[in-house]
């Protein structure tokens, strides 16, 4: 399609009342900017019309970046011309700088061309006010419109109906014993079982003051745990001094049974985390994390047996108040005074670069530039081959993740369509003007490239690895695939629940040169970008990870390097 048919394609993102004040200044503007002698005394009173259409949309409640724009052009028209509505000028003369005018409304239609091109990303998605509504008729609204509206319903299989007839007397029971707890609970249960890292509650803030996650998991022993693929469940983290270490946990022990129960089935059982866990792989690695907390002052039985020894020991261990410590010790957290980009040659000849997020940072305002000068550094010390490690990267902006992949292609590579819920058609729609092709930069690197992952590469972080996974000479390593939530959040959905809950939900799927959903998990929580060389969670990658503190990606990748002709 040609560009001025992307263009006019957009008004089906508008809002009717944009519509009417897009008509109106384009009419206005090119009206003003012709030389027309003929008077047309109703013309007069249009830019008063068009006031009071942008009055009533702010009243409807738009206010995203279009509407403020044509808002803008409105306001401009009505005082340049409000004078006529009282005073009307029945002989048209000719204006002395005829020159002036004409190219003062042709500007004027630039911002209308610009608001087309905006029309999809800041569309107008309305919040919805539920808040006053009882906890069940709150949910059946919310889950009404997310039957309609939720980007990924269908390719995750979501039973709606199931889902109302699953919540709907939680929710009537929380109301009928004005429990707010096993509200909050309820909410988050459903909101989660979506299996969406772009789900949230916006104002939940769990370390902080959230009563509910503190009386369930504000106690910890001093320890974390992780599943090995076979099945067994190590301690992956020590605090020293704590019960755990106390009672003569090593770093490395195998739990055996925890809290009356298997480690393998406690471990299963457990279902808190900070985020909705979207794969597999995030969730069992999550699960290690929360197994191992407990309400504070809980004494928990625990078997236990140490490497070195052969013998099951038994402890009992009770949670105490530890601020959260071994959550956030296995949680990395950016800050943005963290450069994005970082690189260096490593001693064996290959170059790495690390890529924390995709936004330009506090001390670094263009990381695509950054990267391409790494590039040319590299190349001109001639490295046997590239690590990009993606690790931890919770993603940012598509069009900084196409700038960067722009290094890695010799040629145009399609990256994504965009495609969001239509209110006025009730259908999801390609925006044409979000198609994003991946274009050629200089310097191109075209070695041999290993791509690190894991289960917190989320969002946009995910997209150089859907963009490289299938490259010649590439290759992605990671324990486990990528978060799976490659949504799009442009202009989210937004509820507003009862008890002050808001929330923010995807409003928009990224799709493929197929115009197949791309990057998030399905109903098996399977998706994310698949490591290419999957590292197996075994004894030996524990011990040399998490017992001797090796970088066990790092070096899998170094081997993937090496073994590439």
């Amino acid at each position: 399609m040609s560009i001025v048919g992307d263009l006019l394609g957009s008004l089906k993102w508008f809002t009717v009342y944009d519509l009417l004040l897009f008509a109106i200044n384009l009419i206005l503007l090119v009206w003003y900017a012709v030389p027309i002698q003929k008077y047309v005394r109703w013309l007069d009173f249009l830019p008063s019309a068009g006031l009071l259409i942008a009055l009533a949309s702010v009243l409807n409640g738009d206010t995203t970046i279009l509407a403020l724009l044509l808002y803008a052009i409105t306001a401009i028209l009505f005082l340049c011309t409000v004078k006529k509505v009282v005073k009307p000028v029945r002989r048209i003369p000719m204006p002395k700088y005829r020159i002036v005018r004409i190219v003062l409304c042709l500007l004027g239609i630039l911002p209308l061309a610009l608001s087309l091109m905006l029309a999809g990303e800041s569309r107008f998605n309305p919040v919805s006010h539920f808040s006053t509504l009882s906890y069940s008729q709150a949910f059946v609204q919310l889950n009404e419109r997310l039957s309609r509206e939720y980007p990924f319903g269908d390719w995750k299989k979501v039973d709606w109906t199931a889902m109302k007839n699953k919540y709907e007397p939680l929710f009537q029971q929380a109301e009928q014993e004005k429990n707010k707890d096993l509200y909050y609970k309820t909410l988050r249960s459903y909101l989660y079982s979506l299996r969406d890292g772009h789900v949230k509650i916006m104002n939940e803030t769990l370390y902080d003051d959230n009563q509910v996650f503190k009386q369930e998991v504000g106690g910890g022993v001093g320890l974390s745990t992780i599943q090995l693929d076979q099945g067994k469940v190590l301690v992956n983290l020590l605090l020293a001094g704590s019960p755990a270490e106390q009672s003569g946990i090593q770093l490395g022990a195998e739990i055996i049974s925890w809290d009356g129960k298997e480690a393998s089935e406690a471990y299963r059982a457990t279902y808190w985390s900070e985020n909705p866990m979207a794969t597999e792989g995030d969730q069992l690695q999550n699960q290690g994390r929360f197994m191992v907390r407990a309400p504070i002052g809980k004494e928990i039985q625990v078997t236990f047996k140490n490497k070195v020894e052969n013998e099951i020991t038994k402890a009992i261990l009770k949670a105490y108040d530890d601020s959260y410590e071994t959550l956030k010790k296995t949680k990395v957290k950016l800050n943005k005074t963290d450069a994005p980009v970082e690189g260096e040659v490593l001693s064996n000849g290959y170059g790495y670069v690390k890529i924390r997020y995709f936004l330009p940072g506090t001390t670094m305002s263009n990381p695509d530039k950054v990267l391409g000068d790494k590039l040319k550094e590299f190349q001109a010390k001639q490295i046997k081959g590239l690590i990009i490690d993606v690790r931890d990267n919770p993603g940012g902006s598509d069009d900084l993740v196409t700038a960067m992949a722009g290094y890695l292609v010799n040629k145009p590579k399609f990256y994504e369509y965009v495609s969001y819920y239509n209110r006025m058609t009730g259908k999801f729609e390609i925006n044409a003007n979000e198609t994003r092709i991946i274009k050629p930069v200089e310097p191109y690197y075209g070695g041999k490239l290993a791509i690190l992952i894991n289960q917190r590469t989320g969002s946009s972080g995910e997209g150089l690895p859907i963009v490289a996974k299938g490259l010649p000479n590439v290759r992605i390593v990671g324990f486990t695939s990528t978060n799976g939530s490659f949504g799009v959040v442009s202009s989210p959905i937004q509820v507003e629940m009862p008890e002050g809950y808001v929330l923010q939900l995807p409003d928009g799927r990224s799709l493929n040169q197929d115009k197949r959903i791309q990057g998030d998990s399905d109903d098996k929580g399977q998706g994310g970008v698949i490591p290419d060389i999957k590292i197996p969670l075994n004894e030996q990658t524990f011990e040399d990870k998490y017992i001797r503190g090796q970088d066990v990606e790092l070096n899998y990748a170094i081997q993937a390097l090496d073994n590439m002709k």
